[in-house]
């Protein structure tokens, strides 16, 4: 796979607590230099990530919503969706109602996924679910994979990268094996290596979030 061919599977990523609104504006320039498929930033950089990449861009702009535990009201949720779109955003990192999931409450994950899937669709963004895999058994990842298809999203993404590890080449495998082919997956959090990469992504992953990806890309 060539450096171009991964850089379109990127969503080039910053979402530390500490993040810069000078270090957004850079990790734009580096969206729009390598050809990274996206940028996902913290919901109150949105705007900003839209003004620096330009009109002309190609980068698709993702924010993270319910981020990173995913236990907030579902209209709470659904505010920061409308605001992140208004302000620019084209995908939505949702963080599945773990709490309510892990309770068997099935119905209310499922509801509040379709409510925002059909918002996201409503306003031509897509959505990626956020199941958290680390704090989840393989049958769970499989229920888990089930809810997001009968919501209608648009993704299943494995991890915010922020709880005990990210993606592993068996929760993509998993994955892959579970969702019908018009679900897309996304891999994230402790993606390191140009290696590591290209095998998630012939493992089954669609995209991958990756805050190292320059390195990623130059085999740094």
């Amino acid at each position: 796979m060539s450096k171009k061919e991964l850089a379109s599977y990127i969503d080039h990523t910053q979402l530390k607590p500490e993040a810069t609104t000078d270090q957004v504006r850079q990790l734009c320039h580096e969206a729009n230099t390598y050809g990274f498929a996206a940028v996902c930033v913290a919901p109150v950089y949105v705007a900003l990530a839209k003004e620096a990449l330009g009109e002309s861009s190609e980068v698709r702009i993702a924010t993270v919503v319910g981020f990173p535990l995913g236990y907030q009201h579902h209209k709470v949720k659904f505010l920061e969706t409308h605001q992140a779109i208004a302000d620019g955003a084209t995908e939505i990192d949702v963080v599945m109602n773990i709490s309510a999931f892990k309770s068997g409450d099935y119905k209310a994950v499922e509801n509040e996924l379709s409510d925002l899937a059909n918002f996201c669709h409503l306003k031509e963004a897509e959505l990626k679910v956020i199941i958290e895999t680390a704090l989840l058994t393989p049958a769970e990842i499989e229920k888990a994979c089930e809810l997001c298809v009968a919501a209608g999203a648009d993704y299943v993404k494995t991890s915010t990268g922020f709880s005990t590890r990210g993606a592993s080449l068996e929760d993509i495998e998993l994955m892959r094996g579970v969702l019908p082919p018009h679900m897309k997956i996304k891999a994230s959090g402790g993606i390191k290596t140009f290696v590591q990469a290209e095998a998630l992504i012939k493992a089954g992953a669609d995209r991958l979030g990756c805050s190292a990806s320059i390195q990623i890309i130059n085999h740094e």
